[in-house]
């Protein structure tokens, strides 16, 4: 049976906690709120995702792992946890509303891990899941308890250590975990009396922290056990020479200082650039960020911290433990590099932002895709430095050359969020608001809301036209043009989009072809007018342009516009065929407005071919994805109207109660199952 969730693969072998691990499966019994609580580096997450493991068969819904170390907003703390379930929420409902709305009915486990600079939100969205859905179980790793009537927590200690005079040194897990971890890097250790007595040295100046424990055993490469507890015996006598006896915080933070002391000036100067970075990143963008005359070799030294597990390495990406980030950031700022660096990460994310916008509608565009999903935690790192340091041109900037990840990839409640913000902040005329007025605008527009994204985009052309700003212009007058369509004023919709075209061709370069987005208003108009030939002409060499370019998200558009276009012109097995092809580009891109007009069509042509059943169950479907935008369609007659006479049409065929069966089974599936079914033949 496929299993759902997104439980991680363990990279390495998980050693002991075996008490812990029964006494966890006990609380999941009787609990439905567990924090695991204890000291950084103690081994919180890697207990939390084993007990995960080896629980989930009693979870149909999955285990869903929520990564919270990356999150600094708390106000975006539920579409983040929505995101991850592969909900994407909409600005008119909130966030918090429409997660629980999409929980109520599921029995699953929830791992919301790393919570301690998020307690408070935290708490709140603990208690909203709890209340609404009440087949959600929660587990939370914290440095700090949620503070909550109905937490249960759980205390996660430090392994413990053989004492002195131990004689069975190898039933200790702390000895294990050592063991396992050096003989990845050094596969002959010695492990003779004198060697297992340094090593239990070693693990009881480490106090059994796992984490310490593991960075230590990283630098057997080259060192005995011996060598290796004696030169931390070395830096722990300093230390508390001067601070007195260590607590367990200072334990981590010292294993971390003497792995510092182990690298070379280069990794040092690498291990604190990458403290800029909040969760995973490439090596390209490690590059791009802290590559410079004093640290040329990036690649290299990143490999070489990777080697000393300063660097975790999961596939082809990167990533600083917590404690081991904050160590970096506070050597960053002893370097004075602080600030620049920052600068370094916004201008990174700028440039690439703009360079996929420029590429957008081109042979790249599911590689960008891939891109904008992974780094989207360094991309809001960016917008919410740039926010809150008062950077606000650079804010407007950045959240207006993302326009393919807010408008096409899903995120239209972040998009609305960052560009509101950053338009709110430079409110007096700017350049730099031309573009984020029409992607405000179109952002609006797919929320529904055309009385809005009308005045955005009429500001958007004021602004562009005042700055000669042609090409955010034209976007804007392609937006104008389907908020009159959206409300039937085809007129002003096709003059519009046609001002839009030439706004494009003063913009581009010479022999650039045109923007395929006006054909496309072009199509929907003649379409709603009922110029049915006309679409479909349009349509077809729309798509061929597409293929030419190598662009998919417009083909996919125009695919489905298409499919409406054939439905209406009687050429049903064409319609599905355009429809579903339509589906499966929309839902490659995660675009879920996409995706559910493609399902919403599939249901209309199952209805009018007579598959009541199949109709009700693609509408249930639809239907959830749209609630979980806050809105049962995009709100305006024109597109809901054939909605609404699939569902006459299907209960005509199937009876009412057959009708609410269908429907409800498919409102009940989870969005994976029901693309796949849509796709269906």
């Amino acid at each position: 049976m496929t299993q759902c969730g997104n439980l991680p693969v363990e990279m390495n072998t998980f050693v002991g906690r075996t008490a812990e691990l029964d006494e966890i499966a006990k609380l999941l019994t009787r609990t439905r709120l567990l924090t695991l609580h204890g000291v950084a580096g103690v081994g919180k997450t890697r207990l939390a995702l084993r007990a995960a493991q080896n629980a989930r068969d009693g979870y149909p819904g999955g285990v869903w792992v929520v990564e919270l170390s990356a999150e600094t907003n708390g106000d975006l703390l539920a579409g983040a946890v929505a995101g991850m379930l592969g909900l994407h929420v909409r600005a008119e409902r909130p966030a918090m509303e429409s997660l629980t709305a999409f929980l109520a009915d599921q029995r699953l486990l929830l791992i919301l891990d790393t919570c301690e600079h998020l307690v408070g939100p935290c708490a709140e969205l603990v208690v909203s899941i709890l209340t609404g859905a009440p087949d959600v179980q929660i587990i939370v790793t914290s440095r700090q308890e949620l503070g909550l009537p109905l937490e249960v927590v759980k205390v996660v200690e430090p392994f413990p250590v053989p004492p002195p005079e131990a004689a069975d040194l190898a039933e200790y897990d702390a000895m294990s975990l050592f063991l396992d971890r050096a003989r990845a890097v050094a596969p002959g250790i010695r492990t003779d009396e004198r060697a297992m007595m340094a090593i239990a040295r070693l693990c009881r100046r480490l106090d059994g922290v796992p984490l310490a424990i593991e960075l230590a055993a990283s630098h057997m490469r080259g060192l005995s056990a011996i060598q290796l507890a004696d030169q931390l015996d070395d830096r722990f006598k300093l230390l508390a020479d001067g601070d007195g006896p260590l607590v367990r915080h200072h334990t981590l933070r010292t294993a971390a200082g003497w792995s510092h002391e182990l690298c070379t000036p280069a990794e040092r100067l690498l291990w604190a650039r990458l403290s800029v970075f909040t969760g995973a990143f490439d090596a390209d963008s490690a590059r791009g960020v802290c590559e410079d005359e004093r640290l040329p070799d990036v690649p290299g030294v990143l490999a070489s911290l990777v080697a000393k597990s300063v660097v975790a390495r999961v596939g082809d990406r990167y990533r600083l433990l917590d404690t081991i980030r904050e160590y970096g950031r506070d050597w960053l700022d002893e370097l004075g590099e602080g600030e620049p660096m920052i600068r370094r990460h916004r201008d990174h994310y700028l440039s690439t932002a703009l360079r996929m916008g420029a590429e957008w509608y081109g042979p790249r565009q599911l590689e960008w895709a891939y891109w904008a999903h992974r780094e989207l935690p360094n991309i809001r790192t960016a917008l919410d430095r740039c926010l809150s340091c008062g950077d606000h041109r650079a804010a407007l900037e950045l959240s207006g050359a993302l326009w393919p990840l807010w408008c096409y990839l899903g995120f239209i409640r972040e998009g609305r969020y960052y560009t509101d913000r950053a338009l709110a902040a430079v409110g007096a005329p700017h350049p730099a608001r031309s573009r984020p007025l029409w992607v405000a605008a179109h952002l609006a527009l797919v929320q529904g809301d055309t009385a809005l994204a009308r005045s955005r985009a009429e500001e958007g052309v004021e602004s562009a036209r005042h700055y000669g700003d042609t090409e955010a212009e034209a976007n804007a007058y392609v937006r104008l043009a389907v908020s009159r369509l959206l409300t039937a004023d085809l007129d002003a919709a096709r003059a519009y989009a046609l001002r839009a075209a030439g706004r494009f061709r003063e913009a581009a370069p010479p022999d650039t072809p045109e923007p395929i987005c006006v054909p496309i208003v072009l199509a929907m108009a003649a379409t709603f007018g009922g110029d049915l030939d006309e679409a479909v002409e349009i349509l077809r060499e729309t798509r061929l342009r597409c293929e030419a370019r190598g662009e998919v998200s417009q083909r996919a558009l125009s695919g489905y516009i298409l499919s409406l276009a054939l439905f209406g012109r009687g050429e049903i097995t064409e319609a599905a065929a355009a429809a579903r092809e339509a589906l499966e580009v929309k839902w490659r891109l995660r675009d879920m407005v996409g995706s559910a007009l493609a399902i919403d069509q599939l249901a209309r042509i199952a209805a009018f071919t007579g598959d009541g059943r199949r109709a009700a169950w693609l509408l249930g479907a639809a239907q959830r994805v749209w609630i979980a935008f806050g809105m049962p369609g995009l709100g305006v007659d024109t597109m809901s109207e054939p909605r609404q006479a699939a569902a006459t049409r299907a209960t005509e065929l199937i009876g009412e109660a057959a009708y609410g069966r269908s429907y409800e089974e498919g409102a009940a599936s989870h969005i994976e199952a029901a693309v796949a079914y849509a796709l269906r033949d």
